[in-house]
């Protein structure tokens, strides 16, 4: 499954910051962050709870990056 949540960040190193979070979070087959619409494309494994792994996700995008925000 494939969602597209929108983003808060405040530069495009911080938006790649967030990507390799992303990317590193158990759950996401591949995400993708565009800083210039400031979006965050997400495919998720088979089976897995979206709202779960989007938290987590926000979690580590959070460590990397403390002032950045995805609204779900």
């Amino acid at each position: 499954m494939k969602k597209t949540y929108k983003i808060e960040v405040d530069c495009a190193n911080c938006a790649n910051k967030m990507e390799e979070a992303a990317n590193q979070t158990p759950g996401v087959k591949h995400a993708v962050v565009n800083f210039m619409t400031l979006k965050m494309n997400v495919e998720f494994e088979e089976g897995a709870d979206l709202k779960e792994v989007m938290s987590n996700v926000l979690k580590n995008c959070k460590k990397v990056e403390d002032d950045c925000e995805i609204f779900f």
